[in-house]
């Protein structure tokens, strides 16, 4: 489970209710400093949320871009149904993310974390045009690890008997003290309120549906290699959600940019908000200038 910082929105960063053709979604809105050099669309991981992202916003609005962080449907601040698993198939949620992009503001550069990624990659293969670049972060060609797999099949399956509550105290209790500390980065949480009222919030048939998604998705990356737009594959040099050699060929495969964060894991917007911040930035404006600039929303 990915551990922001704080769930306060940090100054210079707005919450609101973004309106799209989809209905909406909650965002957290980042203005740059100086003149724009675009706008980027930020997707978080399974059982994540916009905050996520929320240690990156000043760094890439000193780097000259906006950030758009959004909470998909059924995560955390943005409704979706709780027992209707249909509503979150990757079809439906690729067609959330082209609608929030256009609410932006168009084009904007794609960026998606874990789940997020292999979301982002259906956004873009449905529909390239929106966007300027791709960054996958810490996501995959394909399933997720075995080892990972088993853990979103125990989610899954405690899920079908058990409330919220009752599977949020059950993962407090089988993670290890590491896991659980709240020290560090975490120290402006409180106690795990902020994590546990996260959790509730989650749709059980959202989570049910993505980890499936997790556990069955194909490799794409052919399909992917073939659309023409600049590409990024980012990663901490430690990740067990999918293993970093694998990333490493899947970056070669789709002839993409490729950034591994040092002392980062499987968060590294999180682990190394700096570092990661700057390997973005470099990435961006090395790409190709858009032929309309991301406007605010």
């Amino acid at each position: 489970m990915s551990r922001p910082y704080t769930f306060v929105p940090p100054a210079g960063v707005r919450a609101y209710r973004l309106s799209t053709a989809r209905g909406e979604f909650a965002v957290l809105d980042a203005a740059p400093e100086g003149r724009s050099k675009g706008t980027v669309l930020l997707l978080p991981g399974f059982t994540g949320s916009k905050e996520d992202f929320i240690a990156l916003h000043a760094p890439l609005a000193a780097a000259g871009y906006r950030t758009v962080a959004v909470d998909g449907r059924g995560q955390f601040e943005t409704e979706g149904p709780r027992d209707d698993e249909t509503a979150y198939a990757q079809s439906e949620l690729a067609q959330d993310v082209l609608a929030q992009a256009t609410a932006v503001g168009v084009p904007v550069h794609l960026v998606g974390h874990s789940l997020g990624g292999q979301i982002a990659r259906a956004a873009v293969l449905a529909d390239p045009s929106p966007f300027v670049s791709l960054t996958l972060m810490a996501s995959g060609p394909a399933q997720i690890s075995t080892a990972q797999q088993q853990r979103v099949k125990l989610l899954r399956d405690a899920l079908a008997v058990m409330s919220m509550a009752e599977v949020w105290e059950a993962i407090q209790a089988m993670e290890s003290p590491e896991e659980t500390d709240t020290g560090g980065l975490d120290a402006g949480l409180d106690d795990l309120s902020d994590l546990r009222r996260r959790w509730l919030r989650n749709s059980p048939a959202q989570l049910v549906a993505t980890g499936r998604q997790l556990c069955e998705e194909p490799d794409r990356v052919a399909e992917l290699a073939a659309v023409p737009l600049p590409k990024h594959v980012l990663s901490g040099e430690r990740d067990d959600t999918w293993p970093v050699a694998l990333l490493d060929t899947m970056a070669v495969r789709l002839d993409a940019h490729r950034t591994v964060v040092e002392d980062a894991e499987h968060s590294p917007n999180a682990d190394q908000p700096l570092e990661t911040a700057r390997a973005l930035a470099a990435f961006w404006d090395g790409t190709p200038p858009a032929s309309t600039p991301g406007s605010p929303g």
